[in-house]
């Protein structure tokens, strides 16, 4: 689950992480007002947003007086901001953060991500901060200092050494950078996250190590476990279908292909739009409705990928252990018959009941085929939609 900039550094603050004094408006008269109670100009006026590349994108304005805070809230507020993690289609800015203006010694990266590979925190930082940072990572990679955290070990004072000196910051900023970096692991741990992105990390011309912007990503799995973070969870900045999916427990991720798909695993989810690929189709979305799937799950999850206009048709990929395929298929007709099912289905299914499963959809009299295997499945979906 990703949150906006000024909720980020809301929990910055609680974990002592230094930022600039900001608040978060939704109107030009709260952007004036926010201005005024900063005292001094300039202020920065920044689209909230989860999509980096706001500053290139023009989300990101440095106002030196109130009629520049008037005029560029008005710009921005209600315009459609498109970024290279947008998108083309971009997203419309709701809300701004209205924040005091710094004095940029230099600017820094920093970030914390989970690495599955080795089971670790990695630490990533670079003297080389700001817009074009991706430029650094690609052409440069040597420029990214990169440390690992053993989680059970937690963060030692010889590797919050090694990012500052990596970072080559004065003398005057290292303790200070030190404690920065320990509260945010301490964060990190703490919250469940999966990344966490200062960028850029600045270092003012008084030795101050500072988070200009803050970048957070929490595991979606541990939500249950933080309560107060899901109601930080802004529904307008998600995919509607994604949003819905969610309502009833599946997993699904919206996708720019012509094949909707539903399957019972994540793994198996996985194969199947490879397979799909393979077959010279593309997947619509990834499905997983879980294991031990009810026939209201099924409906819904039809009616959430039938609301899909660019679904041309649909392939059901089912291995059935815990949920018997006799059942599965009966939930598959109830639900093709609810939702007023017009393009075609192909249905894949193999496990306990198989033989019955395959009866109840054959005697359905809907447009549902069923496949002998994944191969004949794919090349049924891909006929189906080429």
């Amino acid at each position: 689950m990703k949150i906006h900039e000024y909720q980020a550094k809301e929990l910055f603050r609680q974990y002592n992480v230094p930022v600039p004094e900001g608040q978060p408006v939704f109107s030009v008269e709260e952007a004036k007002d926010a201005a005024a109670k900063l005292g001094e100009f300039p202020v920065v006026v920044k689209a909230q947003i989860h999509a980096g590349g706001r500053g290139k994108g023009g989300g990101v304005k440095l106002a030196h007086s109130m009629e520049e805070v008037e005029t560029l809230a008005g710009e921005i507020l209600g315009m459609t901001l498109v970024t290279h993690q947008t998108g083309p289609e971009g997203k419309l800015v709701q809300k701004l953060l209205i924040e005091a203006g710094q004095k940029i010694e230099k600017e820094l990266y920093l970030s914390l991500l989970v690495d599955r590979a080795t089971a670790s925190i990695i630490i990533m930082a670079s003297q080389d901060g700001g817009m074009d940072i991706e430029e650094v990572a690609e052409k440069t990679p040597e420029r990214i200092i990169k440390v690992q955290v053993d989680p059970l070990m937690g963060i030692q004072g010889y590797q919050l050494r090694e990012v500052a000196f990596g970072l080559a910051l004065p003398p005057a900023a290292m303790k200070q950078f030190s404690g920065l970096l320990a509260n945010l692991y301490k964060m990190f741990v703490a919250t469940d996250c999966s990344m966490l992105e200062i960028n850029p990390l600045i270092l003012t011309s008084d030795d101050q190590v500072l988070a200009l912007d803050a970048k957070v990503d929490f595991d979606s799995n541990a939500l249950h476990r933080h309560k107060d973070l899901l109601e930080l969870r802004d529904l307008t900045e998600e995919d509607p279908l994604e949003v819905e999916a969610s309502k009833f427990n599946l997993n699904y991720i919206n996708l720019d292909g012509n094949v909707g798909n539903i399957v019972n695993g994540a793994g198996l989810a996985m194969a199947t739009m490879d397979i799909i690929k393979n077959a010279g189709a593309t997947p619509a979305n990834f499905m997983d409705v879980g294991g031990g799937a009810s026939s209201e799950q099924v409906e819904n999850a039809f009616r959430i990928i039938l609301a899909d206009e660019k679904v041309k048709a649909v392939l059901i990929n089912i291995f059935g252990g815990i949920l018997r395929c006799d059942i599965f298929a009966q939930g598959v007709v109830d639900a093709a018959r609810k939702t007023g099912l017009s393009i075609p289905v192909v249905v894949r299914m193999e496990g306990t009941n198989v033989t019955e499963g395959k009866k109840i959809l054959a005697d359905a009299g809907l447009n549902l085929t069923s496949a002998t295997d994944l191969s004949d499945a794919a090349a049924k979906i891909a006929a189906a939609v080429n």
